[in-house]
This record gives structure tokens, C-alpha cells and sequence, in this order.
């Protein structure tokens, strides 16, 4: 496909402002996929998979940073990963078959229902990890195997939800769940891309233009994180945001 030179920096610049909203809230995969869809005219399930280049570089690089600076411990989120990588599994075969349309109207509603939660009670998302927090697993297993399958089926807004899965249900907070949120998005990631590409759903050049921009950003976002003594609290307003743009991109424009 030729493209017009100044798509690449468009892609470059997206992908920035996407890594960044990645790694410190998420949804950051609605700018990647307009840009795929919209701008460069990439059928759905194209750039669905074009997409999870950027969305492995983001987590790549944000999981480094907040291990090399001691945010990322696994120890307490191993139970919370295992049931979220196999609904990813399961989740990135059902988008290989079907259309993710539906997804998309319930995501709608959603939104609402997460903009309710992260505004109750603000405190909840600015506590420290509790260490004594242990998970229900009657809750816990459903729970992120739900997670993993609509992270595995579309991505967008897997990071909201993650993260409140996480702070509010785990008791982690929201720092360290960004670390592991784009841990775990790394490990199933690197198999929804071998699944896309198996089925040629991979457009390898624009993915990559985008996935530099997401690296980047996720470096700048997560070396901010891992350093200000008030990160959470920029992290905590941050997805506020992103909720709020996300409500008025999908109910009004």
C-alpha cells in the first residue's frame, strides 16, 4: 500500500500519544485503530492485528522501565495472570472468526459503568498495596479470564479495565498494576500476533511506523511513573480522562 509521506508521521505521533495513555491508563489502542481504519483505510480485523505490533512494543518497553525501577513484582499477581493469558487466547481465535461490532456496542456501555466506579470513592485508587490482600478465586478466575478474552478479541479499553480489576479487586496499586498490566499484555500479546500473522492479518509496515511512536511514548510514561512521588494521582486524573473522551467519542461523535 503507498502512503502519502505525512501518514508516517501521523503514525509516529499517534503512536506516541498512545503509548503514553497505554502505560500510565489505557485505551490508547482508539487513536492506533482510527488512524488504521480511518486515515489509512485498513479493514477491521487488518487492523486489529496491525495494531498489536504497537500494542507489544508499548508493553515491552513499559515493563522494562517499571522492573528496572523495582515497580513491577509478579509475586503478588501470578494468581490474576494465568485465567487473563488463556481468555486472551480464546479471545484472539473468536476475532480471527467473527466481526467485533457487538464488542463494540457493549464496550459503549461499559464505559459509563467504569466512568461510575473511578469517580465513587476516589481513595480506593490512591492507596498503597496492600500486602495481605489475598484473591477470591470464585471471583478472581472469571474475572480475568473475562479480561483476557476481550483483551485477546479487540484490546481497546483492556487497560481501563485491567487496571480497575486490579486496584480495586487485587488491592494493588495503581502504579504497580500498570507494571503488571503491561506485563501480562506483553506475554499474550507475543500470541495474538503469531495467531494474526498466521492468518496474514498483519500489515508489518504501518504496524511498526506505529509501534516506534508507542515505544517511545511508553518510555517517556513509564519513566514518569516510576520516578514522581505523585504519579498515581496524574495516573488516577489521567484515566478519568480517557473515559470521559472514550464516552463522548463512541455516544456522540
Amino acid at each position: 500500500m503507498e502512503l502519502e509521506p505525512y501518514i508516517y508521521l501521523v503514525a509516529v505521533m499517534g503512536g506516541l500519544i498512545a503509548g503514553f495513555i497505554n502505560t500510565l491508563a489505557g485505551n490508547g489502542s482508539a487513536i492506533t485503530l482510527t488512524i488504521l481504519t480511518e486515515l489509512i483505510g485498513l479493514p477491521g480485523n487488518l487492523a486489529n492485528g496491525t495494531n498489536r505490533l504497537g500494542v507489544m512494543a508499548n508493553s515491552m518497553m513499559a515493563s522494562w522501565v517499571f522492573y528496572r525501577n523495582g515497580r513491577l513484582k509478579l509475586n503478588r499477581s501470578l494468581p490474576y495472570m494465568i485465567p487473563l493469558i488463556v481468555g486472551a487466547i480464546i479471545g484472539v481465535v473468536a476475532a480471527i472468526m467473527v466481526s467485533n461490532e457487538q464488542f463494540k456496542i457493549v464496550f459503549r456501555y461499559l464505559l459509563i459503568l467504569m466512568l461510575v466506579v473511578i469517580v465513587v470513592k476516589p481513595s480506593r485508587w490512591l492507596r498503597e498495596t496492600d500486602i495481605n490482600a489475598r484473591p477470591n478465586f470464585w471471583i478472581a478466575i472469571p474475572l480475568f479470564l473475562a479480561l483476557g478474552f476481550y483483551g485477546g478479541f479487540i484490546q481497546m479499553g483492556m487497560g481501563i479495565f485491567f487496571l480497575a480489576a486490579m486496584v480495586l479487586g487485587a488491592k494493588i496499586s495503581i502504579i504497580e498494576s500498570n507494571g503488571v498490566k503491561a506485563f501480562v499484555i506483553m506475554l499474550y500479546t507475543a500470541l495474538v500476533i503469531a495467531i494474526f500473522q498466521w492468518k496474514e492479518l498483519i500489515d508489518w509496515e504501518i504496524g511498526l511506523i506505529l509501534a516506534l511512536g508507542q515505544l517511545i511514548g511508553a518510555w517517556i510514561a513509564a519513566t514518569f511513573a516510576t520516578r514522581y512521588s505523585k504519579a498515581d494521582i496524574f495516573a488516577y486524573i489521567l484515566v478519568i480522562i480517557v473515559v470521559i473522551l472514550a464516552i463522548v467519542k463512541v455516544w456522540i461523535l
